[in-house]
């Protein structure tokens, strides 16, 4: 598993941080509590709209369990399906 924030130039200038999260190779329900340890470390960041959380996931019921959790959280989600991998994209509710 692998943490690491990254800035875009996009985000820079939209002064949003993108918190990565590779969680490829674990399966649930690993997964899931890891991205809700993540969830709760940068709350105050993503209920604000400063910061946006990526999960990258090889583990499709991930794609199911991560996005139900989160919305219940009051977050807004979405799910990208990569040639590789999932990409779940979470941050603040619009």
């Amino acid at each position: 598993m692998m943490v690491w924030i990254a800035e875009s130039e996009e985000d820079r200038m939209a002064k949003i941080r993108t918190i990565e999260l590779n969680i490829l190779g674990q399966v649930c329900p690993a997964c899931l509590l890891v991205v809700l340890r993540e969830l709760n470390t940068h709350r105050k960041r993503l209920k604000n709209g400063e910061a946006r959380l990526i999960v990258k996931t090889d583990h499709r019921d991930t794609t199911r369990t991560i996005p139900e959790s989160a919305r219940k959280m009051g977050y807004d989600v979405e799910v990208r399906n990569l040639d590789t991998c999932y990409e779940i994209t979470i941050g603040k509710k619009e």
